[in-house]
């Protein structure tokens, strides 16, 4: 095959998986709503929540929806966090699991939330 007919092909894959797959995120927590990307409320049971998040140790491990990854600086973060007092004010939910296994999510309806 042609290189001009593999590049295109590459191109149109890479492209339609990307626009459907979110993966695990890097976050950083932000002092302030108004610096945050998503309003974040950790509820008390699972059956509540939109996504079940595990915090993995290591970047590398942050491979699928719902493994979040605490970076340091803002500037490395996918998605600035700020987590909310009142559930009425999140834009998500999330409850955190004690398994790596169990993260993912319960409302596929939220994903475009963590999308970047």
């Amino acid at each position: 095959m042609s290189k001009k007919i593999i590049l295109p092909l590459v191109v149109f894959f890479a492209l339609a998986f990307s626009s459907n797959v979110v993966f695990g995120q890097k976050i950083f927590k932000v002092k302030y709503e108004s610096q945050a990307d998503i309003k974040v409320y950790v509820v008390d049971y699972e059956s509540q929540c939109d996504l079940k998040v595990y915090h993995v140790k290591y970047e590398s491990q942050a491979s699928k929806d719902g493994l979040w990854f605490a970076v340091k600086y803002e500037s490395q973060a996918d998605k600035k966090v700020y987590f909310v007092d009142y559930e009425s004010q999140a834009d998500l939910k999330i409850y955190y699991v004690d398994y790596e296994s169990q993260a993912g999510w319960k409302n596929k309806s939220k994903a475009h939330l963590l999308k970047f």
